[in-house]
Formats: structure tokens, C-alpha cells, sequence
């Protein structure tokens, strides 16, 4: 069986990690590249790094930052924000991401979706997909969850995978940053329609949320931000707490 991956969070907004609840109300969480060395020291799996403003101010995400975090890690590192072409994507490469998300380029220009798979490889695409209920069906939201779209999450991360994204990360707008658990019912609906790993993202608030979305979710990834920067979790000891519950980890 593969084993299940914890994956810290780093949301970057003027150089520094920040981290809200809802999308909002950002607080500052440290020096993304200190961060991110602690990381991969301390045994996450992978390292998300979003340039959470990227999308909205219209520039590119911060190569050079990128650069800087992936000389100090030694884990797969996935880049998003404001990617928008092949170029784009071919820089982020050149400066040390292994993967990259995007989001609303996705959904605002889906073809973008299959000429990454071709030119770079289902392994290196990520889609990230930000959602909130709305009337009872999840909705699809883009530039950071602040502008609502007509597409029903289901029916995008279908068609997302029929385009060659080799991975969804999936997060619940409604659960990000409460500390309430995952979107887990989502989560196994997802799971249950894709055949690509899906990222559980948004809700985790204590050890038994992620016991929760790898077994009710099926997810095959749980990533997070605020609980892994402020301490509140230690991924050495989540780790055993989920090897203990007999879900496969790599310790």
C-alpha cells in the first residue's frame, strides 16, 4: 500500500509565510526558507508553496524564493501562484519545484491543463481546487476563494483528470483555517469519482483529523499550515500517532 503523506503548507504573501482562517485575517508565520529546511528535517513527505497573492496582484510567483527553499530541502516541492503558461512553468523548474499548481489559470484557460501534462509530465501538475458549499453544492472559487465560479468541484476535478493533471488538491474554503477536521464526506466523494491522488487541504486542527481523512476521507496526502508552524503538531510525533492506527506512513 502507499504511504500517506503529510505535507506542511507554506503560504507566502510579501516574501513571509502568513497564515487566516477563511482566506482571511493573515497573520505572520515566519521566514518561508527557515521554515521549509525545518521541515523536511523533521520528516514531512512533500512541501507546498503557495504565493497566495500572486494570482490577485497580476505578477509572477517569486523564483528566486523558490530557489532559496529548494537549495535548503530535500523532498518533492510543488509551486503555485499566478502561473499562467508553459513558460511560467518551465522557470519554476529551472529554480528547484518539482510540481507546480495552479488554479484559476485552470479553470479561467483549461487547455493549460494539457499542455503542461504534455510538456512536463502528469507526475509535475498539480490542480489545486478551492471550494465552499453554497445552497448544499460545492462551488468552485478562484483568485485566493474570492471570486465564485459556476463549476460544481465534482464535475471540474473529472474533467481535470480526463486533462492530465496527475494530482487534485482539494480545499474545503468552509473548513480552511477552523480547526475543525477536514471536508471528509468531499474528500471520499472525490476519492470515489478520481483515480489521481487527491490532497486534503483545509480543516486540521488536531491528530485525529488526519487519522480522519486518510480513513473516512480517503485521501491519499494531507496537507497543512497553521497547526505545523505554531507547534501545535509535530509531524514526528503525528507520524507515529498514524503508524500506531495502522495507516501506512513513512517514518
Amino acid at each position: 500500500m502507499l504511504t500517506k503523506r503529510i505535507i506542511p503548507c507554506l503560504d507566502i504573501k510579501n516574501g513571509r509565510t502568513v497564515k487566516g482562517v477563511n482566506f482571511v485575517d493573515l497573520r505572520d508565520a515566519g521566514d518561508p526558507v527557515e521554515l521549509a529546511a525545518k521541515y523536511a528535517e523533521t520528516g514531512a513527505d512533500e512541501l507546498v508553496f503557495l504565493d497566495i497573492s500572486a494570482t490577485e496582484e497580476r505578477r509572477k510567483t517569486l523564483a528566486d524564493l523558490v530557489l532559496r527553499v529548494a537549495e535548503k530541502i530535500n523532498i518533492p516541492f510543488t509551486v503555485g501562484g499566478g502561473i499562467s503558461s508553459v513558460a511560467d512553468v518551465d522557470i519554476l523548474l529551472q529554480n528547484g519545484a518539482d510540481k507546480v499548481s495552479i488554479n484559476s489559470s485552470a479553470v479561467k484557460n483549461p487547455q493549460l491543463i494539457n499542455d503542461l501534462a504534455a510538456k512536463f509530465g502528469s507526475q509535475c501538475v498539480v490542480v489545486a481546487i478551492d471550494a465552499k458549499q453554497i445552497e448544499g453544492k460545492w462551488t468552485v472559487h478562484l483568485v485566493g476563494g474570492k471570486v465564485p465560479t459556476e463549476l460544481d468541484l465534482f464535475e471540474w476535478a473529472q474533467e481535470v483528470e480526463m486533462r492530465g493533471a496527475g494530482e487534485i488538491l482539494f480545499t474545503s474554503m468552509d473548513h480552511d483555517g477552523t480547526k475543525n477536521g477536514f471536508a471528509d464526506d468531499a474528500l471520499a466523494k472525490l476519492s470515489d469519482l478520481l483515480n489521481i491522488p487527491i490532497i486534503a487541504s483545509g480543516g486540521a486542527g488536531n491528530m485525529q483529523h488526519f487519522t480522519d481523512t486518510f480513513i473516512n476521507g480517503k485521501a491519499d496526502a494531507a496537507l497543512a499550515a497553521s497547526v505545523f508552524h505554531f507547534h501545535e503538531i509535530d509531524i514526528p510525533e503525528l507520524k507515529l500517532e498514524l503508524k500506531n492506527k495502522n495507516i501506512p506512513v513513512r517514518i
